[in-house]
Order: C-alpha cells, then structure tokens, then sequence
C-alpha cells in the first residue's frame, strides 16, 4: 500500500508540469530521481511487474539531459515506424529507467494463421520495412513478447506465443538487426489487453509486441552529450 501511495504522490508533482509536454520534454522530467522511480512504478502496475523490466537496467537515475536526447531520438524513430508501418500500432511508452521507449504492436492475424507461428508474407513485408527502419539505430535495444488469447490449455499457449516470439527474432535477424540487441520471450495468455470472453477482445489479445528501448550504449551516449 505504502508503494502505490508513493508512486501515487510522485504523480501529482510530476503531472502537471507535463500536461501539454511533447516526448522529449517528458523524457527530461522522466530522466530525473523521482521521475525514474514514478516510470518504474507505474511500468510495474500497468504490466503487472513485466512493464518495469522492459530496458537496460543501469543501477541509478538517468540525467535531464540525457532524457531530453533519448527522448528526441526516439519521438524521431517512432514518427518514421508509424509512417512507415501499414499494419501495426507504434506507441510511444516509458521503460523501467523512465526513459522514453517505442512499443511497436502487431496483431497476430496478420503475423500468423490461427495456430501457427511460420510468418504470412505479409508479417514478412512489415518487418522487413521494421527491419530497415532500425538500421540506422544500432544503439537501441528490441524485446519480443509474443501473446495469445485464452483458448486451449496454459501449455499450448506457452509454447505458441513462445515460438511466435522467436519467429519474429529470426526474422530479423536474417534482415540484418544483429541477434544480441534483441529478447524475445511467450507470455501466453497471461497479459491480455482485452476481454478473453468475446471474439473481439481475444482478437486484440493475440499478438506479438515489439519494445524499442534504449541500450547501455545510447544511455552513455546521451550522457556523454554525442548522442545523434
């Protein structure tokens, strides 16, 4: 109770200087002591504990500075994905240091046929465009999380959105994004989005999401003040 209270408290400081407050002016307020500890805790509750463990965890708070610069470079990238990108959703989202991060969400129709996880061509067609998006950004990391509905057993989901995860990995691996840069990892059924009890809602659960976070290097960088 004590740490929800905390994070709650953190917010009314924080929110209303951040009202009207594009990416990069977000990502300055977030890089700070107290911004990074409300990132992290609000990470933690939206995605049930799995939010604040998306980016490099660095042991400390990130400066304003280098907020402001990750925050820049990545309002940048996730304008191009959005223009870019016929059938996925581009988001801009807070990592577990508060720093500004892309999730990038593609329905798993069109991905996959319905229980399968070899790629339709066209889920080849938008990452290879993903894949050539991300190329002139070596310093950012990717994690993969693949999701389904709950239909079948726990086992059956596991397995299936865990292979679907990996298939988009190789994926891009073959289209140039280096293998060490990117997670990838099947959460099953347990964090969905939407109602599992209607067609709709276990539609918008089954999917694969893609984080574009800042890595150890863009971090030191952005500290450094060299980050371009």
């Amino acid at each position: 109770m004590k740490k929800y209270l905390i994070i709650f408290m953190c917010f009314l400081v924080i929110a209303p200087g951040c009202a009207n407050m594009n990416n990069m002016g977000k990502g300055g307020v977030i890089g700070g002591a107290a911004g990074t500890a409300l990132g992290a805790g609000v990470g933690a509750l939206i995605g049930k504990g799995k939010g604040a463990a998306i980016g490099a965890a660095i042991g400390g708070a990130v400066g304003s500075g280098a907020g402001l610069l990750i925050g820049r470079k990545m309002d940048a990238k996730a304008a191009e994905l959005e223009a870019a990108l016929e059938n996925a959703k581009v988001e801009t989202v807070q990592d577990q240091n508060g720093l500004q991060a892309i999730k990038v969400t593609f329905d798993s129709g069109i991905l996959f046929a319905t229980g399968k996880s070899a790629l339709t061509q066209v889920s080849k067609n938008e990452l290879t465009e993903f894949a050539t998006q991300m190329r002139d950004m070596a310093d950012a990391d990717i994690t993969i999380y693949g999701h389904t509905d709950n239909t079948g057993s726990a086992a059956i989901n596991e397995k299936l959105s865990k292979e679907r995860a990996e298939s988009v990995k190789y994926y891009l691996v073959n289209q140039g994004i280096a293998p060490a840069r990117m997670t990838s990892e099947g959460m099953s059924f347990n964090m969905p989005v939407a109602d599992n009890s209607t067609a709709e809602g276990r539609a918008q659960n089954r999917r694969v999401e893609l984080y574009v976070t800042a890595s150890h290097t863009m971090i030191q960088q952005a500290e450094n003040g060299t980050l371009r």
